[in-house]
């Protein structure tokens, strides 16, 4: 049992390492020049309805299977119940590693838009966020500020608000 706190505590502090190197790298990207694929990681004890992601693909005029969703729970789903597939601190590994299929297909991909929709500061979200590759990175004001490129100061439950800003903004840079 004490063994078992032990690699727990070192790596989250493996965990914090890797994400401190990452945020200093510049990131690279080649793709489109407008949106057209747009990933989300949404912290699902603090907003259960991420399925209503889905209503971007119309408010954006984008094609069908143009946004992909992950969550993030603190601890597992005791119901089962969650369409969006998510990840749990418990599948932290060793150097910043996430163990969970869903995220690495997920993170396999190169997107346009990625939405940080979380205000805590969690080490797990942090580090989902860094391993998706993506030009443009959107979040929330309270969040470090190196993880976005664009930064709203919103409501996290005002989702209708978050929506109509990031198409201004996205309009604004002539992405959509």
């Amino acid at each position: 049992m004490v063994l078992k706190a032990f690699q727990e505590k070192f790596k989250v502090k493996s965990g914090l390492k890797y994400l401190e190197d990452e945020l200093k790298k510049p990131r690279l990207f080649e793709g489109n020049k407008k949106v057209s694929l747009i990933a989300c990681v949404v912290d699902m004890d603090k907003f259960p309805r991420a399925e209503i992601f889905q209503e971007l693909r119309q408010l954006l005029d984008l094609k069908p299977n143009s946004i992909q969703v992950i969550g993030y729970k603190r601890g597992q789903d005791k119901y089962g119940m969650f369409s969006i597939p998510f990840c749990t601190d418990k599948e932290l590994g060793w150097n910043g590693s996430i163990e969970n299929g869903d995220f690495s297909e997920f993170s396999g991909r190169n997107y346009d838009v990625l939405v940080n929709y979380y205000t805590d500061d969690r080490l797990l979200l942090k580090l989902m966020s860094t391993k998706v590759n993506a030009r443009i990175r959107v979040g929330f004001k309270g969040v470090d500020n190196a993880m976005n490129d664009l930064i709203f100061d919103c409501q996290l439950d005002d989702f209708n608000t978050f929506a109509a800003e990031l198409k201004k903004y996205l309009k604004i840079l002539n992405e959509i």
